[in-house]
């Protein structure tokens, strides 16, 4: 029992690794089928083409063996209509009514092969034949009737017609020497001068066989042949059409990945060639503007610096003023002193954009360094919020916060975290439309 078990186990295990092993190779086939446009033109023209060369080979196929059995037809009628007055000669000296009227039969027949392989012209012969005859006589049964020659080779179907007077012909399959031979039957009635008979002649179609076997061949080579080379040309010709798309795939990752210098080579005035031309033309217009967009950041790059730079000496002064006004606007009156608290807010504001101009100057040119440090989340958040609140209050705007008591400590450069914060508060005070933040 456990030998069974492990039997089957093992089976289950091996008809699931098949089933993986064939789907694994199934989604390669899908994966390449989608990926090559090459593979889906080369096997879509050979399934065309497969399907044209079995019409074809069919129909020619056809065409011959309906040739063939026409030209034996006409042949095997000539024979008989040749051999019917010697057999009706041989049949004056048989006598029907005798009891040795099949051995009778049997020799007329036999004096018929000799004289039609003696006497008949060789190029109109249809070739060797089986004669059979039969006592048509219409109060005996069929089976009871007298004969001569393998009578049970002849169909009934053709029996019943000669039966009625009439001459026919049939394709029959008879079983000779433990091999089915098929074969041309050509029944007529024979007028004697006692009661009627039928004559048989059955004609092997073995050569015409042969015949057929050697076209089927011929026609199954030149289709494989014709395939093949159907295939290699369009393989060929597929491959001159997407060598240069797939240069030009490359190209283009080339480009994508920074390398403006690269181009397409251009072979020929074609249309692919005029792919190229467009492609480089292309090429060279993104890699001008992309010139163009860099040497502008430089002069943006620069223009930032320069400006945060020239401002930094009259800002310098100008808070070194606004400072001593501050330290005595007690000494002011009302409305000076207010003017002295609302120049050193403005200088703070116009300072700190200030610093983000030279931040920016710094990064753009990658040497922008981090000053962490361990801050409050909470208290970063109201100096940024305390920041803007002037611009909250021209835009009337009403400023809520929500934040917790207790500290919540990071390490991160405190600078750069409140610009972050004041310019998203700023940005919501944009967009408040009078509504409060």
């Amino acid at each position: 029992m456990s030998i069974r078990v492990f039997r089957g186990r093992m089976l289950r295990q091996r008809l699931t690794r098949a089933r993986e092993e064939v789907r694994h190779r199934w989604h390669r086939f899908e994966s390449v089928w989608r990926r090559s446009m090459q593979l889906r033109v080369v096997v879509s023209t050979l399934a065309l083409s497969s399907s044209v060369v079995f019409v074809l080979g069919m129909v020619l196929q056809t065409q011959i063996t309906n040739r063939l059995l026409q030209t034996k037809e006409r042949a095997a009628i000539v024979q008989v209509d040749s051999s019917l007055p010697t057999l009706e000669r041989e049949l004056t000296a048989v006598d029907p009514n005798s009891e040795d009227v099949t051995e009778q039969l049997e020799g007329a027949l036999n004096r018929l092969t000799t004289s039609v392989s003696a006497q008949t012209d060789t190029e109109s012969v249809a070739g060797a034949f089986d004669p059979v005859l039969v006592d048509g006589h219409a109060a005996t049964p069929r089976h009871l009737q007298p004969s001569a020659g393998p009578v049970d080779d002849v169909p009934i179907e053709l029996r019943r017609f000669v039966e009625r007077g009439r001459f026919a012909t049939q394709i029959t399959t008879v079983e000779r020497e433990n091999k089915w031979v098929t074969m041309l039957a050509v029944g007529s009635p024979v007028g004697t001068a006692t009661r009627p008979l039928q004559v048989y002649f059955l004609f092997p179609l073995s050569a015409e066989q042969r015949t057929l076997d050697v076209v089927q061949s011929t026609l199954l080579v030149s289709g494989l042949v014709l395939l093949a080379l159907l295939g290699a040309i369009t393989n060929l010709v597929t491959r001159q059409i997407v060598r240069p798309v797939r240069r030009a795939a490359r190209t283009a990752e080339r480009l994508a990945d920074g390398n403006l210098d690269e181009r397409m080579r251009v072979i020929g005035e074609d249309d692919v060639a005029r792919l190229g031309d467009s492609f480089n033309e292309m090429a060279d217009s993104l890699k001008h503007q992309i010139q163009q967009l860099e040497e502008f950041g430089q002069l943006q790059r620069r223009f930032t610096s320069d400006v945060s730079h020239e401002l930094r000496t009259p800002l310098t002064t100008v808070r070194m003023a606004a400072d001593v006004l501050h330290a005595s606007r007690e000494e002011f009156p009302p409305g000076l002193a207010r003017s002295a608290e609302l120049l050193v807010n403005e200088l703070d504001q116009f300072e700190a954009l200030l610093t983000d101009l030279l931040e920016i100057s710094r990064l753009d040119a990658g040497v922008a360094e981090l000053a962490t440090e361990p801050l409050d989340i909470p208290t970063v958040v109201r100096r940024a919020v305390e920041s803007v609140r002037p611009i909250a209050e021209t835009s009337e705007v009403e400023l809520r916060t929500d934040l917790p008591a207790e500290e919540i400590s990071i390490v991160a450069d405190a600078r750069r975290v409140e610009r972050i914060v004041r310019n998203l508060v700023a940005n919501a005070i944009d967009h408040a439309e009078g509504g409060p933040v």
